[in-house]
């Protein structure tokens, strides 16, 4: 038996250890996965936007940083404005892989919901399993620029194109936790939706504007209140 079990979790790591998030090609020119090159190109992407923030970003400034022609990143992604939406598609792929992970074998659907949105609220760690990408850096471009990518003219063309897939993915598998929950609740997506992005409004005004949030010692009150707002939602209207 300890055997069989040995040889199960060795199964997984090795699968996990050939994981990729699959982004939609629509944001890409050439796939980044695929060269080291690209690898580089968002690996200092992460880390430039997350030290100047999107607007100073440009290609030029990240040529500098990862020491490589302006050009050669013109032939992964025609705009930053791609780039970034590359960044949140991965974030949110790799997000619900976390989730699909963490919820497996949990029967209750109470209990798949409290540590659904813990995932989603709580401070993000870094993942060994993708050594390329900062996920704690990506995590704050998410809370502070994720917006950017789709508050655009361009937004219904995009969508048409699934490179909003992952993100609503991602809200669809807790909103159909929800409605295990409460078939009757008929405010599902909103919920979900409001909640994660509540919870990036509320850990940037914990760092930038303090007195529009509050910090509770001894927990953390982000995830806390995301539970509570969730929870009275879905059980309050049973």
């Amino acid at each position: 038996m300890l055997l069989y079990s040995h040889i199960i979790i060795l199964f997984m790591q090795e699968l996990i250890s050939k994981l990729s998030i699959r982004v939609n090609s629509h944001i890409y020119l050439k796939d980044p996965e695929t060269s080291d090159l690209g690898k580089r190109i968002v690996d200092g992407g992460i880390d430039l936007i997350d030290e100047i923030g999107f607007e100073a970003f440009t290609f030029r400034k990240l040529g500098q940083h990862i020491k490589s022609p302006e050009a050669s990143i013109y032939r992964y992604f025609e705009s930053k404005h791609k780039l970034l939406l590359y960044l949140m598609s991965w974030y949110w792929g790799w997000m619900e892989y976390r989730m699909v992970l963490g919820l497996t074998n949990i029967k209750s659907p109470q209990e798949r919901l409290n540590i659904a949105i813990t995932m989603l609220t709580e401070q993000v760690s870094q993942d060994s399993n993708f050594s390329h990408i900062d996920e704690v850096k990506l995590n704050r471009i998410v809370i502070s620029e994720s917006s950017k990518s789709y508050l655009t003219k361009d937004v219904d063309h995009e969508n048409k194109e699934g490179v909003f897939s992952g993100y609503k993915s991602l809200v669809a598998r807790v909103s159909d936790i929800v409605e295990e929950i409460n078939p009757n609740y008929k405010y599902r997506h909103m919920l979900v939706s409001t909640v994660i992005e509540g919870a990036h409004h509320q850990r940037y005004f914990v760092e930038h504007l303090p007195k529009l949030t509050d910090v509770v010692k001894g927990e953390d009150a982000i995830v806390t209140f995301s539970l509570q707002i969730m929870i009275n939602a879905v059980q309050g209207n049973e």
